[in-house]
């Protein structure tokens, strides 16, 4: 948390976050996005690398989906997020078969 608020009171150009969710409470979390979403609001372009698609979502403006190094699919955080429930499937199905494949 100290990392990404000494890194917005920088006004980068670029601001990158990967995993912004792991290991902190959910209300945390939401403390986070709502200050990443600030510092896009005030210039900043954003990247946010989130395993908790819908959380993320509610304050993105895009959003990517990358399947082994490829872009699947993208659009408006809007547009992915009425597909959500596809993604989860597909993503949750995969790393299925992949533990019972171990």
């Amino acid at each position: 948390m100290l990392t990404l608020a000494r890194a917005i009171a920088a006004s980068p150009k670029v601001l990158l976050a990967d995993e912004l969710s792991l290991g902190l409470a959910p209300l945390i979390c939401e403390r986070l996005l709502i200050a990443l979403r600030s510092a896009a609001d005030a210039g900043s372009g954003v990247l946010l690398v989130e395993q908790r698609v819908r959380d993320a979502l509610e304050f993105a403006d895009r959003a990517y989906v990358i399947s082994n190094g490829t872009v699947v699919l993208s659009g408006s955080a809007a547009e992915i997020g009425s597909r959500i429930e596809e993604i989860e499937s597909a993503y949750l199905d995969s790393a299925a078969l992949a533990s019972d494949d171990s």
